[in-house]
């Protein structure tokens, strides 16, 4: 761990999708032009489905007609779903030097997963050729990432307490016949988000190597979208 990295550690409640895009499109300007330290947003989204770049749109199928909003958004992966209970972390990091490895982060976002998961008596693992936290045959967490001039932006979703049946609309991930589970399916019904996402800031902070963790309020998290919207600095 180096105690010279700082982890701007911003948690927001539920938001809106559309504007957590907008808000990773103004965090990820700032970080490039080196005016904050990496930084991690932990929050929850309304219903809402999503579609990565190469998605297909067949895994979306069952959704269409369901009420609950479709996006197609600039991460990888294929289809998953957002909602209450679901913690979301978006990891807005400048990676440099041997950190240049997609698919180390990846493994990285999926310990720091594992860890926060474990401090709760649940053992999850990965998975050979696949993406994401799983216990057992089930699914328990998601991962889709887009990397703009090496700052990362999207990141994680893991199931707290999420409705569960939303995922039967989707195939998850595209992988026919996944089935997803939670920490209270699993038999820790009384951990909150806001519990899990104490556990896994700190999980986070200790896996990626940061030796100092600042808190970042609301209204100045999001008073960078009108900085950067002034600037005419970010873009998709």
């Amino acid at each position: 761990m180096d105690g010279r990295r700082t982890l701007t550690v911003a948690e927001l409640g539920v938001v809106d999708y559309e504007a957590g895009l907008l808000l990773q499109d103004a965090l990820v300007a700032e970080r490039y032009a080196d005016r904050r330290d990496d930084t991690l947003l932990l929050l929850e989204h309304p219903h809402v489905f999503t579609l990565g770049r190469g998605g297909d749109e067949r895994y979306l199928a069952a959704a269409r007609g369901s009420g609950v909003p479709v996006h197609r958004v600039s991460r990888g992966g294929q289809v998953t779903y957002h909602g209450p209970g679901q913690l979301v972390g978006y990891a807005i990091l400048k990676l440099s030097g041997r950190d240049r490895d997609v698919h180390g982060y990846l493994r990285k976002l999926e310990e720091a997963m594992i860890r926060a998961l474990g401090a709760y008596g649940i053992e999850a693992a990965r998975r050979d050729g696949l993406t994401g936290v799983w216990v057992g045959e089930r699914k328990i967490a998601s991962i889709g990432v887009g990397i703009r001039r090496w700052v990362t932006l999207h990141g994680f979703a893991l199931n707290v307490r999420t409705e569960l049946d939303f995922f039967e609309r989707i195939v998850p991930c595209g992988i026919q016949g996944c089935r997803m589970t939670s920490v209270a399916e699993l038999g820790r019904a009384d951990v909150s988000v806001a519990d899990f996402a104490q556990t896994m800031r700190a999980s986070f902070a200790g896996v990626f190597g940061y030796g100092r963790i600042v808190e970042q309020g609301a209204a100045a998290i999001w008073s960078v979208v009108d900085r950067i919207a002034a600037a005419g600095e970010a873009g998709r």
